[in-house]
């Protein structure tokens, strides 16, 4: 009887023993998984909102491709080439009508005189590509361009009705900051200015987005510091002297 009293006690221990184990092991796994509280909590502040990756932001696809040298090679060559067209048009001031002519004459001047050269040295003439361009893209790009004209027009037109006060105050600061800048530099700079900030700011923020990403949050933070200041003390006293039934009055007109 004593020898299995002390088999059972002993049995008892190790079951109690390997039910520890597991508890401190389960435990040690709970403390190594971080909880969806603190998963909410660590998330990381995005511009926006943004949730999506840049490239996914983009649009993805080889213009995002480009934009992100993901190919140095084509995002070097279009770089390249905008920036040897802004000198030639800018720097060198040549026009574009002259350029496609001079283009045109060269081209034709090198195949006319391939094509009948070829008859006296014996040689294949010049394959000319039959070139067309697709009805189906053309009606793509103008629907498209339809498209983003029409909302352009239908945002201006929300702007004008004097329904949103925001929106009028930064339609109205954006297209004073571009007046500005159209003073300083003509179409054409302002054009390759934004070509060049396309192809480089998008890929170093990708680079170095957890740096950049506090910093923005911080700006964004004071911007709305400092309008609701600017509403306290400007927007709702001009609001404030402008007589309540005009408003009452737009609305049933």
């Amino acid at each position: 009887m004593a020898e299995h009293a002390a088999e059972s006690k002993s049995f008892l221990e190790k079951i109690a023993d390997k039910i520890q184990d597991h508890d401190s092991s389960s435990s040690d796994s709970d403390d190594d998984k971080p909880s969806q509280v603190e998963a909410v909590t660590t998330k990381k502040w995005r511009p926006f909102g943004r949730e999506k990756p840049v490239h996914k932001v983009l649009g993805g696809g080889k213009p995002a491709d480009v934009l992100l040298w993901r190919n140095k090679k084509i995002s070097a060559g279009v770089l390249g080439g905008a920036t040897a067209l802004w000198i030639l048009f800018e720097l060198l001031e040549y026009h574009l009508l002259t350029l496609v002519c001079h283009i045109l004459i060269l081209a034709l001047a090198v195949l006319f005189l391939w094509s009948n050269a070829s008859k006296f040295i014996n040689k294949s003439t010049p394959q000319i590509p039959d070139v067309k361009i697709p009805e189906k893209h053309v009606l793509e790009v103008a629907s498209a361009l339809t498209y983003e004209i029409n909302w352009g027009l239908t945002v201006l037109r929300e702007i004008a009705s004097g329904r949103d006060l925001k929106k009028f105050l930064g339609a109205i600061a954006g297209l004073w900051v571009l007046s500005i800048v159209g003073s300083w530099c003509n179409f054409l700079t302002l054009f390759y200015i934004s070509f060049v900030l396309l192809h480089t700011v998008p890929v170093i923020y990708e680079k170095y987005e957890d740096q950049i990403d506090p910093f923005a949050e911080k700006a964004l933070i004071e911007i709305k510091k400092q309008y609701a200041v600017f509403d306290e003390k400007v927007l709702r006293q001009v609001l404030s002297k402008i007589p309540k039934g005009a408003f009452k009055d737009k609305k049933k007109e």
